[in-house]
């Protein structure tokens, strides 16, 4: 069964073109099940998955351990130890995953999966910062250094075309059409679009690109942005950037480089512009993802109405 286990990471990673980010949270929820699925067939436990080890162990770990009983106590056993309901869902959803992959694969005949479902989330709605504090943030980077317009940038991007930090990270020069002001998007699954970009932006992007210290840093000829090392930046390093920009910003409370596309699709609302395009700039794959925004929108114009009115 591990090998399947693995067969399905490479399948995520190869096919699917899943982030390193979601691989890592698959290795963590199969290693989970796996354990379970051990102790519940009092096996020796055996080397954790890992997608990026030389080693590939196989264990006598069979497929007929992976029952809707042993599923159901799986999720049953996660909820003694008081995990938190969106971790229960996320590995709950990995195993169905999981299950799916085997049945297309006719690995398996049924699907242990099909009708067990986790616990239900509340709906909660994304918390956008002001432009007030948007401008604070943006204001940030100290542009007398190449790393802060390198880092100016990131940010009027982030704030410009509302880009996930997977899809900024990828950016090559070929991306880029300055003469449009367009850039192309490699979104999730591989998915493309060509979307605008503001004038603003264009110009911090042309400022950063055209630095003579970027020129000699640069390793990587293809990547847009770049570390010191002059290779491409990661995820994790821009999402420790970012951190540290709101640190010295003194701005308060859970903001993320993912708020920031929170707080641009609800500025576009609010400036008029209509669902199905701020769909399209977004990349969601469907109208429900973006219908979010209208309800965070109404949830503003409410709080700045009670704040506002003279009668509270």
């Amino acid at each position: 069964m591990v090998s399947a286990f693995y067969a399905f990471l490479d399948y995520l990673k190869n096919i699917k073109a899943a982030s390193p980010h979601t691989l890592r949270n698959y290795c963590i929820d199969l290693n989970s099940f796996k354990v379970f699925l051990e102790k519940h067939g009092k096996l020796s436990p055996s080397m954790p998955i890992c997608l990026f080890s030389k080693e590939r162990q196989e264990t006598n770990l069979p497929f007929s351990l992976f029952t809707k009983d042993a599923v159901r106590l799986y999720i049953l056993e996660l909820m003694q130890e008081n995990k938190a309901k969106r971790t229960i869902k996320r590995r709950l959803s990995a195993i169905k995953s999981f299950s799916h992959y085997c049945l297309k694969h006719r690995i398996l005949l049924e699907d242990p999966t099909e009708t067990i479902h986790g616990p239900r989330l509340p709906k909660e709605l994304p918390s956008p910062i002001t432009y007030e504090q948007v401008e604070i943030l943006m204001a940030t980077p100290d542009l007398s250094k190449y790393t802060g317009l390198r880092d100016r940038c990131l940010l009027e991007l982030f704030y410009s075309s509302g880009l996930r930090i997977s899809e900024i990270v990828s950016l090559n020069h070929w991306d880029i059409d300055f003469n449009s002001n367009l850039i192309r998007i490699r979104g999730k699954g591989k998915k493309e679009r060509i979307i605008p970009i503001t004038t603003l932006a264009a110009q911090w992007l042309k400022q950063y690109l055209n630095h003579p210290e970027r020129a000699g840093v640069a390793k990587d000829s293809q990547a847009i942005f770049l570390n010191c090392f002059g290779t491409r930046l990661t995820t994790r390093s821009i999402d420790r950037k970012f951190q540290k920009y709101l640190r010295l910003s003194g701005l308060s409370g859970n903001i993320t480089p993912h708020t920031i596309r929170h707080t641009i699709a609800t500025h576009w609302l609010e400036n008029g512009m209509d669902l199905k395009t701020i769909q399209a700039l977004l990349g969601h794959s469907s109208l429900e993802t973006t219908t979010i925004y209208t309800h965070v929108s109404m949830k503003l114009k409410k709080q700045t109405h009670n704040e506002s009115h003279p009668h509270g």
